[in-house]
């Protein structure tokens, strides 16, 4: 098997007496989505925040792409290509859907903002813009304010974001959250394709989606890894199901 792109060894956060990831180990590996999964307030956000960064971790290592990140701020972790969407959107809402992920591809040729020259006739910019707004299906709706689109709308233009930055392998923040069943099912099927392109780490509450998409699943509860494996594993892993499927079986 591949060298996993990226590898958290361990990995310890606690706030005060409470350990919100207790020797978490997770890998992910090229071409591959890996779906986290746990009940609410199992760690999972605690989790992805030290992976971006956000976090540090008491104790523990990340590696990306073979280079150890642990120590490494938010925007460094970003330039070497690990993207991430978030559970809440955090797109400047004043702008375009087009300007959004224009100043993304901008960031990626690591070109300074041209206050001289009108960037919206910028085909540099525009082209591989448009391209990822098309991937994500949100073409149609380029020209319209953030403000205008809808919760579901904008997730997919965080996706976006993360596809013009060139992103290497992608953290998935409850992608589905917010979209009824077309665009759930539009989304997964997009995912499918995209892992291709960059492995997914997806967090992610929808077990329809998550059984669909996941090559493995790893099941977070009170900040432990307590399993990890394939679909089937899971479904069929008793402590899991008394932990968190239920009765999604």
């Amino acid at each position: 098997m591949a060298e996993p792109v990226l590898q958290i060894s361990n990995l310890v956060k606690s706030f005060g007496a409470l350990r919100a990831t207790d020797d978490v180990t997770i890998d992910l590996h090229p071409g591959e989505i890996h779906a986290l999964i746990g009940p609410n307030g199992a760690g999972k956000s605690t989790l992805i925040h030290q992976i971006c960064g956000t976090h540090a971790p008491n104790s523990g290592t990340i590696r990306f792409m073979g280079e150890d990140i642990t120590h490494l701020g938010v925007a460094a972790r970003a330039r070497k290509g690990l993207g991430r969407t978030f559970q809440i959107s955090s797109i400047a809402p004043e702008f375009s859907a087009l300007r959004n992920v224009m100043l993304a591809v901008q960031a990626r040729q690591g070109s300074s903002f041209r206050f001289f020259r009108p960037v919206r006739s910028d085909a540099s910019l525009t082209g591989p813009a448009m391209t990822a707004l098309e991937r994500v299906g949100l073409a149609g709706r380029a020209s319209l304010p953030v403000a205008e689109l809808s919760h579901g709308e904008r997730r997919q233009l965080e996706i976006a974001i993360a596809l013009a930055l060139g992103s290497r392998a992608f953290l998935l923040d409850e992608p589905m959250a917010g979209m009824g069943p077309e665009g759930s099912r539009a989304l997964t099927s997009f995912l499918a394709d995209l892992k291709q392109e960059a492995p997914i780490l997806l967090v992610e509450h929808d077990m329809d989606a998550v059984f669909a998409l996941a090559d493995r699943i790893s099941v977070l509860v009170y900040g432990k890894i307590i399993a990890t494996g394939t679909v089937e594993e899971i479904r069929r892993d008793p402590a899991v199901r008394t932990a968190y499927l239920g009765d999604h079986d």
